[in-house]
């Protein structure tokens, strides 16, 4: 198995662990609100078995997911130039996709409470955050071929 698909595979099982711990939290936390609750705890259920696929893929091709190999490069000088770039360009993407969430609930805000200068300042930046976003997944999409397949 190529390294860039290896450190992808570790990286994406780790990281999966994160959001069902998070999804049974907010489920626990929310029993009153039974969408919320019985949502979060199906979606975290789904993360979890996205881990479990992970690991039974790895372990197809001899990988052991859960040793104690280090955890993937976090783009602070680790690992080859191409892969760091990958890690840098999904900081990015998540930091724009949080913006983005945070300039829908204030467009929402505004709509409810008919703040038209809020309203006009989301709508007008909103698009360009989307923008960002979109920027960072398109250079993902052209580069993971490449450097994952290339180490």
């Amino acid at each position: 198995m190529k390294d860039g698909i290896a450190h992808t595979l570790r990286a994406l099982h780790h990281e999966e662990g994160q959001p069902a711990l998070d999804l049974v939290a907010v489920a626990e936390q929310h029993t009153g609100e039974h969408e919320v609750h019985h949502v979060a705890t199906d979606l975290a259920d789904w993360s979890r078995e996205h881990a479990a696929r992970l690991a039974a893929y790895a372990a197809g091709g001899g990988l052991r997911l859960d040793d104690d190999t280090p955890e993937p490069a976090s783009g602070q000088g680790e690992g080859p130039e191409g892969l760091l770039l990958l890690r840098a360009l999904r900081a990015l993407h998540l930091a724009a996709t949080e913006n983005s969430l945070d300039w829908e609930m204030l467009a929402q805000a505004a709509q409810a409470t008919r703040d038209e200068r809020l309203l006009e300042l989301a709508s007008a930046c909103h698009p360009q955050t989307l923008r960002q976003m979109r920027w960072a997944n398109t250079l993902i999409k052209q580069l993971s071929p490449q450097v994952l397949t290339s180490l």
